[in-house]
């Protein structure tokens, strides 16, 4: 993986077509997601902002596979993966990683990274090794292989997770709000690591957060979504350059792109917080 440039199309292009998701349909009748239409390129960074309750984890826990939608239909590269009455099941080429995170705690970052690739027959052992030590190496991790989870910091934790789900090799990588814990420091420097790892391997990514300037910072395009039901309100298009780093933040063009996203997003941030609103998944 890690060896030459970054990989050209590797498939991951997604469809999301009408999609609607109903909650307890034949009680109180909740309506998460509404006709959400949403067509995502291969290799493209995108991520996905809203309010509390507007679906955007829904969503992601349907490209994942652990929810079904009520309606609508999901594709990927072509090939149609959901839709009402059929569950897109969980698979490698679709990998979470949960803000909550997900290692066996009982056993070395070097194991956590290595098993999934291994354990399926895409790597073998040694080739394991050597790709998991040189990407953890890439993201500051050099020497921690024998290590326990329990002996690493917030952001250590969160880097392994995102190493261990790109050695796996899936054609989406799927963030739910993963630094949403960590303070801004770190926060910052996750920013940076993730974008190194996806300047390399140009997988696409679908990011879920609360957080305007992060999502704005990371992204080549932000789709605002609206209090529930949750529909696309807005698209932003992110044209500042890539590589990126934190200067970038102080720039001209990101302060128009986060004006422009504050305005998409303020009146329905307002609606929720007036609802109650809280996310259902």
């Amino acid at each position: 993986m890690l060896q030459g440039s970054p990989r050209s199309e590797t498939g991951g292009a997604l469809s999301i077509r009408s999609v609607g998701k109903v909650y307890d349909p034949g009680g109180d009748h909740v309506v998460a997601l509404e006709q959400f239409s949403l067509e995502i390129p291969s290799g493209q960074f995108c991520a996905v902002v809203g309010p509390s309750g507007c679906g955007k984890t829904t969503l992601l826990n349907m490209l994942a596979g652990f929810e079904s939608p009520t309606s609508g239909e999901i594709v990927m590269d072509d090939e149609i993966l959901a839709g009402a009455g059929k569950r897109l099941a969980p698979g490698a080429d679709r990998m979470v990683v949960f803000q909550q995170g997900a290692l066996f705690p009982w056993k070395t970052v070097l194991w956590n990274v290595t098993c999934g690739p291994v354990l399926q027959g895409r790597l073998s052992p040694d080739r394991a090794e050597a790709d998991a030590r040189a990407m953890l190496a890439r993201v500051g991790l050099e020497g921690i292989e024998h290590q326990y989870p329990g002996e690493l910091s917030a952001g250590m934790l969160r880097r392994v997770e995102i190493v261990r789900a790109l050695l796996i090799e899936p054609k989406i990588l799927l963030l739910d709000e993963p630094f949403r814990a960590l303070d801004a420091l770190t926060k910052s420097v996750m920013h940076e690591c993730l974008l190194e790892l996806y300047d390399l391997t140009r997988k696409t990514v679908f990011f879920v957060t609360h957080d305007l300037e992060e999502a704005i910072f990371l992204a080549d395009r932000v789709v605002a979504m609206t209090a529930r039901p949750g529909r696309i309100k807005k698209m932003i298009k992110v044209d500042l350059p890539r590589p990126r780093d934190y200067r970038i933040v102080s720039s001209e063009r990101f302060g128009q792109l986060k004006r422009e996203a504050v305005d998409a997003i303020y009146d329905e941030a307002k609606k929720a917080f007036e609802a109650g609103e809280r996310e259902f998944a």
